[in-house]
Formats: C-alpha cells, sequence, structure tokens
C-alpha cells in the first residue's frame, strides 16, 4: 500500500495507516506522541521494501478510543491485528522508542507475525516505568494539573526540565512540543499510562528470541538510553547494534545514520531470502 487507509480494531477504534514505496512489507511504529512522521523521515525508501505504520490509539489521525486502553500491551494487538488481516505474515516488524517496546513484545508473544525485528533507541527493557520515562510522565502530570501555558513554565523551571537542557536538548525538545499537542487531554492520559507501562516481557524471554535482529541506538538521549540499545543488543542471540549520530549534535546525520543502518539490514535480509 502506498497513502492511507483505516483500520479497526477489535472494540470498533478506528486507526490510521500510513504507507509508502513497493516491495514486501515493513511495519515500523512511531514513538510516544509521534506519528507516521518519524517513522517515514528515516525509512531508506531505496531498500525497496514498503513501510506501514499503524498509528496508535490517540496518536496521528487515529481514534483515540477509550483512553483506559491505552498500554503497549493493547497498541501491540493492535498491530498484530493488522497484520492477521491485511498482510502475509511473518513480516519485518520494528520501531522506535514507544514503537521499540511494541516490536519487542511482539517479537516475544507472537512470533508468528515476526520475520526479522528492528529495535530503534529503546526506552524500555524488560520493567515497567522505567526511571528514563519520569520526564514523559511529569509532563503528564502538568497537563493534568496546569493549563497547557503554565505546565510548560513549569516544566522548564524543574528540576527535570533544567537537566534536559543541559544533558539532551533534543529531548527537551520533543517535550516541550507535547505542551501544545493536541488534544491536551489525550496527550496527558497517553504520556501517563504509557511511561508507567513497560512492554510485560520478561529477561528470559528476551534470551530466547530467534529472528535476526537490528538495534539502533544513540549518546546524548536520556529518555532513550544507549546502555539500552546495547543491553538488548548483548542479550537477544546474534543481534547487531549499530550506533548512529544522536540529534542532539546533528539531525541530518542522525536522519543518514538511521537510513543507512536499516538499509544495509533489510539488503542483508532480501540477500538471504
Amino acid at each position: 500500500m502506498s497513502g492511507t487507509q483505516s483500520f479497526e480494531t477489535n472494540d470498533g477504534t478506528l486507526l490510521n495507516v500510513d504507507g509508502t514505496g513497493t516491495g514486501a512489507p515493513v511495519v515500523f511504529q512511531h514513538g510516544l506522541c509521534g506519528d507516521a512522521r518519524q517513522t517515514e523521515e528515516i525509512f531508506p525508501a531505496e531498500a525497496g521494501f514498503r513501510r506501514i505504520t499503524i498509528e496508535a490509539r490517540g496518536h496521528g489521525w487515529s481514534e483515540a478510543g477509550n483512553p483506559e486502553r491505552f498500554s503497549i500491551a493493547t497498541f501491540a494487538d493492535d498491530v498484530a491485528s493488522y497484520i492477521e488481516t491485511h498482510l502475509a505474515a511473518p513480516v519485518v516488524l520494528g520501531g522506535i522508542s514507544m514503537g521499540a517496546a511494541i516490536s519487542l513484545r511482539l517479537a516475544i508473544k507472537r512470533p508468528d507475525l515476526v520475520k526479522a525485528l528492528v529495535i530503534a533507541r529503546p526506552a524500555w527493557l524488560t520493567r515497567s516505568a522505567p526511571e528514563n520515562m519520569a520526564p514523559n510522565a511529569e509532563v503528564g502530570r502538568l497537563l493534568r494539573e496546569r493549563a497547557p501555558e503554565e505546565a510548560k513554565e513549569a516544566f522548564l523551571a524543574g528540576s527535570i526540565g533544567q537537566r534536559l537542557a543541559i544533558e539532551a536538548p533534543d529531548n527537551l525538545a520533543s517535550l516541550l512540543g507535547f505542551f501544545s499537542r493536541m488534544p491536551h487531554d489525550v496527550t496527558a492520559a497517553l504520556l501517563t499510562a504509557i511511561s508507567g507501562d513497560g512492554p510485560g516481557v520478561t529477561e528470559a524471554e528476551v534470551l530466547r528470541i530467534s529472528m535476526s535482529t537490528l538495534v539502533i541506538g544513540h549518546d546524548r538521549d536520556v529518555i532513550h538510553p544507549l546502555a539500552y540499545a546495547r543491553h538488548l543488543a548483548e542479550k537477544i542471540p546474534g543481534a547487531r547494534l549499530v550506533k548512529i549520530t544522536s540529534k542532539a549534535e546533528s539531525r541530518s546525520n542522525y536522519i543518514a545514520d538511521f537510513r543507512k543502518a536499516m538499509g544495509d539490514f533489510l539488503k542483508e535480509l532480501k540477500d538471504n531470502d
């Protein structure tokens, strides 16, 4: 597919599915409060694969549905349902941050759907509510309690905002964008629920992942620690770790490095078919 289409989940929530390119499908998922634009800019169009992004509930053009259902498990179930009904499984599956957690969960819980795995800038290992997600949770809390501009000022004045301004300016820029993200109540609910969640897998299950896996990480990122990428690459048998330029250093180099890492991985998969 190219363009967009609607997909109805099992509970009647309409999700937007965005696709570009031709060839074998790669289901590639965005991060928390992101959308398909995030995956499109880093996807290697020249690799000869078709990118498909199922925008999660409350993201992009997808309906939010019941906010009480916001969870990594629900978002993973939605992706699994789409693959089962619209694609010939198994497929290459991956994602950025929250999308990486969704993909990790499906690689373990539904390995029949996953041919190969791409975990980019992971924000979770196996534990729920990791400390690195505290900035997102704090934005969610402030948005629940205050008007957006007042919440933004409080965040910038607080210890988390001041720390990120020094250590991870790209993280800070992303978080500040959440204060103007509409609707505010959905944004607050997403940040609160997903920051306190996890992929729902164990270390022992990670050690048993058997498909080809690419892990992408970079430094100068408080929310997506490079140590997480290294840990997963060490634990997943045969996984390859590629360290790319951080967005804080050069956004254009980040995009170019990301595309090359994915393109090389996809080319190898194609050559080995």
